[in-house]
């Protein structure tokens, strides 16, 4: 790889916008746990063992083995923009002897599924990267059911960061309810539904 490849791959990673997926082993240091842990992500998943779930922009599957184990009875999607990344996210489901996983290949402005499949949608540090906000909350109501959950996690240093009351304004704006946020200023979680209840 040339040395030019090498400093664009770092300044994406370190810049506004999709992650590179040639720099996937970043997102599984040690330490990205102490900001924001995949065990914090998924308690705070309001989900039961049987549920749909859909993971936007699953990255390298930092996050996916957790929430799959929460729903042993259910099943887990990942999506992501980088076919590379989803081939990281499954080695790691597989690994961890977790079956209940499908992937697919897409970007947020357009999911590749039914209407009204999913009972959550969860997304973490990912919002941001989305070029078409707006058509990826309405994409996000229309494969959630009645009742589903849409679960976005921010926190830093992501460069992507929005706080928690500007992306409660943005959900409000397309139809969501804010239902509760978890965490603190710079790392927190926001579950909102389309119905306004859980």
């Amino acid at each position: 790889m040339k040395r030019t490849e090498q400093i664009e791959i770092w300044s994406r990673a370190f810049g506004r916008g999709v992650f590179p997926h040639q720099l996937a082993w970043f997102l599984d240091l040690p330490g990205r746990g102490l900001i924001m842990s995949a065990q914090t992500v998924a308690e705070r998943l309001p989900v039961k063992p049987d549920a749909c779930v859909l993971e936007v922009g699953s990255g390298s599957g930092y996050y996916s083995v957790k929430v799959a184990k929460r729903i042993p009875e259910g099943s887990l999607t990942l999506l992501d923009i980088q076919e590379k990344m989803l081939e990281e996210s499954a080695k790691k489901l597989s690994a961890e002897g977790i079956t209940n996983f499908s992937t697919r290949q897409a970007d947020g402005k357009s999911l590749p599924f039914e209407s009204g499949v999913f009972d959550a949608l969860f997304l973490v540090t990912v919002l941001g990267e989305i070029e078409d906000r707006a058509s990826f909350l309405e994409e996000a109501a229309r494969v959630l059911k009645k009742d589903g959950v849409l679960s976005i996690t921010e926190h830093h240093p992501d460069p992507d960061f929005e706080n928690a009351e500007k992306l409660a304004a943005s959900l409000e704006e397309h139809g969501f309810v804010p239902l509760q946020k978890l965490g603190w200023r710079w790392a927190y979680t926001l579950n909102a539904s389309k119905s306004g209840t859980q």
